[in-house]
């Protein structure tokens, strides 16, 4: 990306964590900053989480006009979070949307009921630019 901001470095507990969770908090803003922030499952792939929407929501509208979002991961009782933002990827067809359709239909068993065909449902890739959170330090 031109002009864009270096890749956020995560530990490697904090990749642990991402890649054994997947759902989190998923935050855009509209044109006009009004925030918007629903529950989604999510993929953590090769430095980047992953989502999938449906056409004609609320957080697609926002991303078309401000392209930038947040995930927040946490998990109950355990008083570990992990908040990663940056500039997103929209992908609606191609190579790269069959391989992320395999990925998340092999991870997430509610693709594997609720199937759709490329085309149908746009992927959405955070570039991580900024991470916050707690409980992830020391372990290794």
């Amino acid at each position: 990306m031109k002009g864009s901001v270096d890749p956020v470095k995560l530990t490697e507990k904090e990749i642990r964590f991402l890649e054994q969770n997947e759902l989190c908090r998923f935050a855009t803003a509209s044109k006009k900053g009004e925030p918007h922030v629903v529950p989604v499952s999510y993929v953590w792939h090769e430095g980047s989480p992953y989502i999938v929407t449906d056409y004609g929501t609320r957080k697609l509208k926002n991303l078309r006009e401000n392209p930038r979002a947040a995930i927040l991961v946490d998990t109950a009782g355990t008083q570990k979070l992990l908040l990663i933002s940056g500039p997103v990827s929209i992908i609606e067809k191609g190579e790269e949307y069959r391989k992320l359709y395999k990925i998340f239909h092999a991870r997430l068993d509610w693709v594997k009921r609720d199937p759709w065909k490329e085309g149908e449902a746009p992927f959405v890739k955070i570039n991580p630019t900024f991470k916050a959170g707690w409980g992830l330090r020391g372990e290794k």
